[in-house]
């Protein structure tokens, strides 16, 4: 044993008794040395796996010796996230083991709620992103053999890649479902004749969505509380956590991991994310989730449900089966849960005065244009800044990706436009372009009176005569066109709201677009004309998620049922106590 260091950190919550033992043991990787002391706890990832890298925490750590074995972090502070687990990657390609035996057990804590936990995944989805960009993983790769390989995956990058993976399929499936939809094969296959008829892999889809749902991974935890406590006591603490919504806390989280290891794969750009050490029983305010979880979950939220709400619009006129609910309800049930999931683990989340604050302090929010030394947290526009950061530094190849992955929101733009009923069924390539030439004129027209209301508020109540002239102008025109093409084109509503469904996500790719271009397109008027289309769209998700939760907050004992039903007695007693606090403030300041 070369090395090893005794310690506790200071801070800790002490469990029991333990004293940690750390060391990096010498020699060649294929040194098998089975001669240890009884007292010693030889650890599964180290003796058999050979794959522990790291060593618990960093104030437990053998500094000197480590240094003399390849360093202990990166001298970039950007890729440095994860501690000092490159320190465990150096000495182990430098053929050494990194062994962790446990005397005393330590425990720390402290109290998270559903942001603290989000950040915290999100720090650790990042740092394995720039694991997976590093030097050292793709030496360790070179030299592992193919099972220790599979171990190294499993144990490393493996998790967050596999969290990837599985949100991207939900992806890829929807995306082909839609176009099998749209251009009509999916049509022929069930109401041709000549095609022998087939439910036999629908129905196995159907049955495997009890599998999509997760149901299975609970399996290991129901056995292991079986066999400590009885099957009776698993299976009543697995009812507990379902109507706790545990499947809609870790299917949130598994959003995070997707989105922040995917964008530090593309365009690196990480940062170390504070989790906080405060008092978790408050409400976080409406802006405070948005302003969190608007890229990460509701934006793809959003898209997952408007593709879901299409395939069955354009599917199941002629779809006679029912089976294809079971297939999509795991994706509802995902879609759901990344859009409404930090409003129901929010205290308060549905009380009635808390909503409407929360509504003034968004608008405020919004709205607010900043200035100099205005922060994220008090202005829109220097939070959406702040959130495109991650593209100033990008490479070539990160915004062609990006890029590229906007294209998907065109194509599908471009399956919707025929069939809409003003087209007559018309397959010509011209339709698609009157289409964007429609969404170009839209644009125009948004600009045209931005400008106005600009100009407006600069000029001042001289000519309200003149802009009032104006506006009814474009209220006629509009009305004109809107006439002429019911009447003689023959649009109908439904061709309304297929425009709407189609148009939305192909303004949203321009402005994906747009945000790659940003240091050849800031400072001009194209520029300015991106940032207010962001904030309209910002304007209308922020409505379609704000509406549920108004909904909710006006049926009686919303509050407190959640407070009961999510959280344990002690907090619920936390947040009672905190409102009598809040009410005795609130008489004391108005006395």
């Amino acid at each position: 044993m070369c090395n090893q260091i005794n310690g506790v950190r200071g801070l800790m919550t002490l469990i029991k008794m333990e004293e940690i033992l750390i060391s990096s043991k010498c020699g060649p990787r294929w040194f098998f040395k089975w001669d240890i002391s009884p007292e010693e706890h030889v650890e599964f990832l180290y003796r058999t796996l050979w794959v522990r890298f790291h060593y618990g925490h960093s104030d437990i750590f053998d500094r000197i010796f480590h240094i003399t074995r390849g360093g202990i972090s990166k001298a970039s502070k950007v890729i440095n996230l994860n501690q000092d687990i490159f320190a465990g990657f150096n000495s182990t390609l430098r053929q050494g083991f990194i062994t962790h035996h446990e005397y005393i057990q330590v425990g720390k804590g402290h109290d998270t709620g559903m942001n603290q936990i989000s950040l915290y995944e999100a720090k650790d989805a990042i740092g394995n992103g720039e694991q997976t960009l590093s030097r050292d993983v793709y030496r360790l790769g070179q030299r592992f053999d193919f099972y220790r390989m599979l171990s190294f995956y499993f144990t490393t990058v493996g998790f967050y890649f596999s969290s990837m993976i599985t949100v991207l399929t939900v992806y890829v499936f929807l995306y082909g479902r839609i176009y099998v939809v749209l251009s009509g094969v999916e049509r022929e296959i069930l109401q041709n004749r000549n095609i022998h008829q087939s439910k036999t892999l629908e129905e196995a889809l159907a049955t495997q969505s009890i599998v999509q749902l997760g149901l299975l991974l609970v399996l290991p935890m129901v056995m292991e509380i079986g066999l400590e406590k009885g099957f009776r006591t698993a299976l009543g603490d697995f009812i507990i956590m379902q109507l706790q919504l545990a499947s809609v806390f870790f299917t949130f989280q598994l959003g995070t991991k997707a989105h922040y290891y995917g964008r530090t794969l593309l365009h690196g750009g990480s940062k170390y994310r504070p989790t906080g050490r405060g008092f978790v029983v408050f409400h976080a305010t409406f802006a405070d989730n948005y302003r969190r979880y608007s890229r990460s979950h509701f934006v793809k939220g959003l898209e997952i449900l408007i593709l879901l709400i299409v395939y069955e619009v354009y599917g199941s006129s002629y779809r006679s089966s029912h089976l294809y609910l079971f297939i999509t309800i795991s994706m509802w049930f995902l879609a759901t849960s990344w859009l409404f999931a930090p409003f129901l683990f929010n205290p308060y989340g549905f009380d009635w005065q808390k909503t409407v604050d929360d509504w003034t302090d968004w608008k405020r929010w919004m709205g607010n244009r900043g200035g100099i030394g205005i922060s994220p947290h008090k202005s829109w526009e220097f939070w959406w800044d702040e959130e495109n950061d991650h593209l100033k530094y990008s490479n070539l190849r990160g915004k062609i990706l990006e890029i590229i992955l906007a294209f998907r929101f065109f194509v599908y733009q471009y399956g919707i436009v025929y069939h809409m009923d003003i087209t007559h069924h018309n397959k010509d390539l011209l339709v698609f372009g009157l289409s964007w030439a429609a969404l170009i004129i839209i644009f125009i027209l948004l600009k045209a009176s931005q400008m106005v209301s600009l100009k407006r508020q600069r000029i001042g109540t001289d000519f309200n005569l003149m802009f009032r002239i104006l506006k009814a102008l474009r209220f006629l025109g509009f009305l004109a066109v809107m006439t002429v093409l019911f009447v003689v084109y023959g649009l109908t509503i439904s061709d309304l709201l297929a425009a709407i469904i189609s148009f939305m996500p192909s303004g949203w790719a321009i402005i994906l677009i747009a945000q790659t271009f940003k240091v050849c397109l800031k400072g001009s008027q194209l520029w300015d004309s991106v940032k207010e289309l962001s904030r309209a769209y910002e304007y209308v998700m922020g409505l379609i998620i704000f509406l549920p939760i108004v909904i909710l907050s006006w049926v009686p004992h919303a509050s407190e049922c959640q407070t009961r039903l999510l959280f344990n007695e002690a907090f619920s007693r936390g947040l009672q106590i905190s409102m009598i606090l809040a009410g005795k403030w609130a008489a004391y300041k108005s006395d």
